[in-house]
């Protein structure tokens, strides 16, 4: 079974490559590397690791850390579709779509693939409503429902980490310690809105991520169809 480990570990020569061999070790596989940040004498990688059947979840996290000063963030199951290029593909499709009904297919593709793109559980595209309130446009399978919420931080002027602890968050959301990260798209009264439950937190060099690709996303979005 693959999971998803995110471990932050000191930014020196020979730390990562120690937990590969400590991982290898075990029987347990890495099957992909993203870096997320260095900074500060650290760095945050989220390592797709392949479990044999004989090893519970929890081994992952004894043998990570038994390399000194190696943290794991967080451990959950990872069942997307592994795909170097995601990105690329996703851009490319979004490039073939004109207006109208491609135009919205586009808007649900984007909502669909994100997920995929951040290891994160779902994906909403927000617009503001005839009547005032916010609606959602696109969204991925699993997104909660966001139909009545108010929302302070709509309209969106800049990129945001949302932290499961915000007052605004409803109650059963907090319990589920839903963590978002937002970001304006296509518009001022609309953004794109990342989620995942149970953690761990959006990094902001994460954030950064989802600006870069919807800038790009909403440039391509307006060339013409291919």
């Amino acid at each position: 079974m693959s999971h998803l480990l995110r471990l932050v570990v000191p930014d020196r020569p020979g730390v990562l490559g120690a937990v590969a061999t400590a991982l290898g070790e075990a029987g347990i596989d890495i099957v992909s590397l993203d870096v997320l940040e260095r900074g500060n004498g650290v760095a945050v990688d989220d390592l797709v690791v392949e479990l044999p059947p004989s090893r519970l979840p929890d081994s992952l996290i004894t043998v990570a850390q038994s390399i000194p000063d190696v943290v794991v963030e967080s451990l959950r199951p990872f069942t997307g579709a592994l795909d170097t290029h995601r990105e690329l593909d996703l851009l490319d499709t979004l490039a073939r779509a004109g207006d109208g009904a491609q135009k919205l297919l586009a808007e649900k593709l984007l909502a669909a693939e994100l997920p995929r793109v951040f290891h994160s559980g779902w994906a909403v595209l927000l617009d503001r409503s005839p009547d005032g309130s916010w609606e959602v446009r696109a969204a991925s399978d699993a997104a909660p429902a966001f139909d009545g919420l108010e929302l302070p931080w709509m309209p969106l002027r800049a990129p945001r980490l949302l932290p499961s602890d915000e007052e605004w968050l409803p109650e059963r959301w907090r319990e589920m310690a839903i963590e978002m990260m937002a970001a304006p798209y296509g518009g001022d009264a609309c953004a794109v809105i990342v989620g995942r439950s149970g953690g761990p937190a959006f990094r902001r060099s994460e954030l950064l991520r989802l600006v870069h690709l919807l800038g790009i996303a909403a440039t391509v979005k307006q060339l013409p169809p291919a």
